[in-house]
């Protein structure tokens, strides 16, 4: 006959057996999953410049105004972001001005072209982040601006 310890090492080693046969099995099927998230953005003003002299799946995203330079091929700022922590808040409008400033350091800026691009990342619980983008051109910086 087997002891109370025979018995409850034998129900934690099937227990843990199965713990991880369930989370291999998560895991691999995240493989499936091809999330396709999709997002609509338009900038209706650019109230002001200013020169500088020097639980479940989580979203984030964020607005990111990007342009080219003599020395980079990719510049990015940030000017808005935000954090989605559940399928439910997905969906929102928003009339805001930008989070953060964009700023000339310098004179490089005017008059140039920009892009501005929505950028997601898709954080789960378990298995890989999803990331992608949408890429907005067509924007110029005006020639003079505080």
């Amino acid at each position: 006959m087997h002891s109370f310890g025979y018995r409850a090492n034998a129900l934690l080693t099937f227990a843990v057996t199965i713990l991880a046969l369930m989370c291999a099995i998560a895991s691999l099927s995240d493989n499936l999953n091809t999330p396709s998230p999709s997002a609509q953005i338009e900038i209706l003003n650019i109230n002001w410049f200013q020169k500088q002299p020097h639980g479940n799946d989580e979203l984030f995203i964020f607005v990111a105004a990007e342009y080219e330079t003599p020395k980079n091929a990719l510049n990015q700022v940030s000017l808005w972001d935000a954090i989605i922590p559940a399928k439910e808040f997905a969906k929102f409008s928003i009339h805001t001005s930008n989070k953060y400033r964009f700023i000339d350091q310098g004179h490089n800026l005017r008059s140039k072209e920009f892009n501005l691009t929505l950028h997601w990342h898709v954080m789960p619980k378990t298995g890989k982040m999803f990331a992608n983008k949408i890429v907005m051109s067509g924007y110029r910086l005006p020639e003079d601006y505080r």
